[in-house]
């Protein structure tokens, strides 16, 4: 799972907004959004800096989900 759509919304872009923005169709943007797509890393940068975040905050775990792994160990 990513935070694309939760970052997006919260920037209020609508995803054909921020497809234009990173050089994509909405459809692209939606499989990203869903996980069914791996964007290149030239990609992630583009969301990174439209989104003004870091590759981190977009596509890395949160710290609960890091938490509950190491628990689950």
């Amino acid at each position: 799972m990513n935070n694309v759509k939760k970052l997006r919304t919260a920037r209020g872009l609508t995803q054909k907004e921020l497809a234009f923005k990173i050089g994509v169709v909405r459809q692209t943007l939606i499989a990203i959004e869903k996980g069914d797509y791996n964007p290149s890393l030239l990609l992630c940068a583009k969301l990174a800096i439209v989104l003004d975040s870091t590759l981190d905050d977009l596509f890395g775990p949160s710290v609960d989900e890091i938490r509950k792994q190491m628990a689950d160990k």
